[in-house]
């Protein structure tokens, strides 16, 4: 064990001699939450929708009808009654509900007046302001082509109403998304570089003669930037919290498990990478192509994936980054428990599970 600590602390110094290792560990987060949640916006074209009609006239069929066959929605679930709301938000496949209220015919034909209610999840803000912005637009339409028989104006009322994000504030997307994305970055990037490096310099091989076995030599460099990766996870959700005003809802206990088992993941990654590269410029090259860009642009961070040719969707679901977004939003944003993020969970593990397997596999046929 003394050993293991040696080695552990000989890690840290490694770190904190480097100026630019610590910029990258530290600066980065601080200066990236600072810029994303202040610059980025994005759209959305098409998103599943849930249907409560309660009136089920001639009316409602037929404006529920004009929405669906738009192009922008496709109805996902049509509800019995107000209770089921919650929950179909919470699974967060669902991104608004629309409730017609009863007698909608009536109301329309005899007070020329009536309501609708339009439930948007707001924790894609600019996802839920264009898809109000769209329904609202057809139900104008609708409400012209009512008008163009009828003697005295109808008049359909949209009632907006934004689920977890009332106030739309972009930041409340950017901040589970800059978690994922700076964790990954860090825990993968730096690890690969720090195992590449002992190799490029030929110190590894001394380190394998020591009477440390191999796997606790990886295990005493990894124990570092596991620490600090969960350091900056604190950092951004304390900024995210008292500078953004960013909401933890659910669990912070839960939120944090969750990031540790992200960081393994992505140390375990990083691991890999360092088994097939020789130097620290080919593993952070690796590392930035075969991170930084799939994680950013495919895994719902800035695009949603629903936008998202087919191919890419389903080329998404092997990047793990999608998966803890949709973890930190449902635990921040909707208060959620595991109950309904578990198989992202088991995703995650399972991840974790086959960078370690082959991993290994590898570090054995090029170092034992």
């Amino acid at each position: 064990m003394k050993r293991f600590m040696a080695f552990v602390r000989k890690e840290f110094f490694h770190i904190f001699r480097d100026k630019r290792t610590l910029v990258i560990l530290f600066g980065m987060p601080i200066v990236q939450i600072l810029l994303f949640g202040y610059a980025i916006t994005n759209e959305i074209k098409d998103a599943k929708i849930a249907i409560l009609d309660k009136s089920k006239d001639h009316l409602s069929v037929r404006l529920i009808d004009k929405i669906l066959s738009s192009g922008y929605f496709v109805g996902d679930d049509f509800l019995k009654n107000e209770a089921a709301i919650e929950g179909v938000f919470q699974k967060g496949v669902v991104k608004q509900v629309l409730i017609v209220d009863e007698n909608f015919a009536q109301n329309l034909e005899k007070d020329h007046f009536t309501s609708i209610q339009l439930l948007a999840d707001a924790t894609d803000p600019n996802t839920a302001t264009t898809l109000i912005n769209y329904t609202t637009s057809i139900i104008r339409d609708f409400q012209s082509e009512m008008n163009v028989n009828s003697t005295l104006p109808m008049a359909i009322v949209p009632q907006v109403r934004m689920r977890y994000n009332p106030n739309l504030k972009s930041v409340f997307l950017f901040v589970p998304g800059l978690i994922t994305i700076i964790l990954m970055l860090v825990s993968a990037m730096m690890t690969s570089i720090s195992i590449a490096r002992e190799k490029e310099i030929g110190t590894m091989e001394v380190l394998l003669a020591s009477p440390m076995k191999p796997v606790q030599v990886i295990v005493a460099k990894v124990v570092p930037y596991l620490l600090l990766s969960f350091i900056n996870a604190i950092v951004i959700l304390i900024l995210g919290k008292f500078i953004f005003g960013v909401p933890i809802n659910g669990s912070l206990t839960l939120l944090l498990l969750e990031s540790v088992l992200f960081i393994l993941m992505a140390l375990s990654l990083g691991i890999l990478i360092s088994t097939v590269t020789e130097t620290q410029q080919t593993a952070l090259l690796i590392s930035l192509m075969a991170l930084m860009l799939p994680t950013i642009l495919l895994s719902g961070f800035i695009f949603p994936v629903e936008n998202m040719p087919y191919i890419l969707q389903l080329l998404s679901n092997i990047i793990p980054a999608k998966w803890f977004i949709i973890i930190a939003k449902s635990i921040m944003l909707k208060g959620v428990g595991i109950g309904y993020f578990w198989k992202e969970t088991l995703i995650l593990i399972g991840f974790t599970v086959f960078f370690v397997a082959l991993s290994v596999k590898k570090f054995k046929i090029r170092l034992a």
